[in-house]
């Protein structure tokens, strides 16, 4: 039994006594703790990931501001490494073995976990043990468009993406062998982490701001829909799909949770769809990034009136951005603590 179980009662679509609230890339750069770890550590991101002791250690950083859940930390690539995509972190990620033909894509091994990522379950076990029953743990991977996408281009898309949108244009077949062997990877993956003692998990759809509709539908959707269903029952599964408006191809994905964008609005969502699926989100992470206390304690203030309560994890629409300020982050806290309190939520 957890002592703070908000996060999972939430994505129960249950009523909770206050919002809970964790953020995207929470153990990150953003905190000065983390920046002095890694400084200490003098290592590559890569090998911090792949330290048991070091990852459990920045894991765990941000409960003292108060979250209501721990994600691992790694990244949404590690798994790349023992399929033969690794990518290392200078300081943005790049492999020499991007994707560029077809039998490039015949040379990707497949994945088993317990052997090629024991790192991975590792920190779970160190994390949770450490947290003794405080709060839950979450696990999470990238989905298969997503890591296609950056194997792809051999590095980060950014915002343009001018090799995978052309594979997808000129041979489509093969990308979809890619994404079915990434999808069987992913299951995997995650699985593991489910049985390694992940309360819950998320799968990251990073790329879905570059993708038209019917691309969205054709090479991201059907792969959602297969890993959600395959982990369906074990623990809440939350779908991320960065400012994508398709709010009813999201709830088809089979995701318990969906994590929505500042394209959505949370209320006509939950309206739609609550009866459904619980949402999370949507805090503005550029306000957070940029704005006044003030506006950042309104922006949460009317994110919480929105989720009233009920089927709602507060976050933000994408995750903290490096120039965040770290009392900023602290701020989301504060202000959704406060804004849980408020007569009016007690009320309903």
């Amino acid at each position: 039994m957890l002592r703070n179980d908000l996060v999972l009662r939430a994505a129960r679509r249950e009523r909770t006594e206050r919002t809970p609230v964790w953020m995207m890339r929470q153990a990150g750069r953003t905190d000065p703790a983390y920046r002095s770890l890694r400084e200490q550590a003098n290592l590559p991101q890569e090998a911090i990931f792949q330290d048991v002791d070091l990852a459990t250690q920045v894991s765990l950083l941000p409960v003292r501001f108060g979250v209501d859940a721990v994600i691992i930390y790694q990244d949404i690539l590690t798994i790349l490494t023992p399929m033969g995509t690794p990518f290392v972190f200078r300081p943005g990620p790049h492999t020499d073995n991007p994707i560029a033909t077809s039998t490039d894509i015949d040379r990707l091994g497949g994945l088993d976990p317990s052997n090629d990522m024991s790192f991975v379950g590792d920190t779970i076990q160190r994390v949770r043990k450490e947290l003794n029953g405080e709060m839950p743990v979450l696990g999470f991977a990238g989905a298969p468009l997503t890591l296609a996408f950056f194997m792809l281009a051999g590095k980060s898309p950014g915002t343009t993406a001018g090799l995978p949108q052309k594979a997808m244009e000129v041979a489509p077949q093969a990308v979809h062998r890619l994404l079915d062997k990434l999808t069987d990877a992913t299951i995997a993956y995650l699985a593991y982490q489910i049985e390694q003692g992940v309360d819950a998990f998320q799968l990251f759809e990073s790329v879905a701001d570059m993708l038209t509709p019917a691309q969205y539908e054709t090479f991201a959707h059907p792969y959602h829909q297969k890993i959600f269903a395959e982990l369906k029952g074990r623990v809440p599964g939350m779908l991320f799909a960065k400012e994508q408006p398709n709010i009813e191809l999201m709830v088809e994905s089979g995701a318990e949770v969906l994590s929505i964008g500042r394209c959505l609005d949370l209320s006509e969502c939950k309206m739609r769809f609550g009866h459904k699926v619980a949402f999370q989100g949507n805090v503005d992470n550029m306000i957070v990034a940029h704005g006044t206390l003030k506006q950042i304690d309104h922006a949460v203030h009317d994110c919480v009136r929105a989720g009233e309560q009920h089927g709602h994890i507060l976050n933000l629409s994408h995750g903290l951005l490096k120039e965040t300020p770290f009392e900023n982050v602290q701020q989301v806290i504060k202000s959704a603590r406060h804004a849980s309190h408020e007569p009016e939520l007690q009320s309903i």
